[in-house]
């Protein structure tokens, strides 16, 4: 043996690490491997699952989204009628306010006529009052009896003159 090698050692020790290599592949290698696939298929299907899961809730988004913006429309909408029907209410009211003001003025210049009427009236009767005192102050002067005035005045004014 050259250089002192015993390739009988050599093979053995061949032998030897070509039996520990295939054991190990078949006890720890294979099994690990098998291990590592599953693993690798269960994540695998988790994110398909996760995938799928994020396309439908993007739908429903979506979904829900159009739903959103009908609804702000459908809002936007009930408040253009709501403003419609306040200044639709604003000016019926408006109407009615000025219907009502016309009445009053209306009853306002029938009991301002009625009153100027009832003043005049009232002014008259105290004129005819105030000319009837005069009246019977003149012909009832102090003192004087109205049947001798008449009688005075009848002879030719004497009782005129005397004063």
């Amino acid at each position: 043996m050259p250089l002192n090698i015993d390739w009988q050692q050599i093979l053995l020790h061949w032998m030897n690490l070509a039996i520990l290599t295939g054991g190990l592949y078949f006890l720890l290698y294979s099994p690990v491997k098998k291990f590592m696939e599953k693993r690798e298929e269960h994540y695998r299907q988790m994110d398909e699952e996760a995938q799928e899961k994020l396309r439908q809730a993007e739908q429903i988004k979506a979904d829900y989204q159009s739903k959103l913006d009908g609804a702000e429309e459908e809002i936007h909408q009930a408040r253009i009628k709501a403003q419609q029907d306040v200044q639709q209410s604003v000016q019926d009211q408006l109407a009615q306010a000025q219907a009502q003001a016309d009445q009053i003025i209306a009853k306002a210049q029938d009991e301002a006529e009625d009153c100027r009427e009832r003043i005049r009236r009232e002014s008259q009767r105290e004129l005819r009052e105030m000319a009837s005192k005069a009246a019977r102050k003149l012909a009832y002067r102090r003192g004087a009896d109205p049947f001798d005035q008449f009688l005075d005045l009848a002879e030719g004014g004497g009782a005129d003159e005397e004063r």
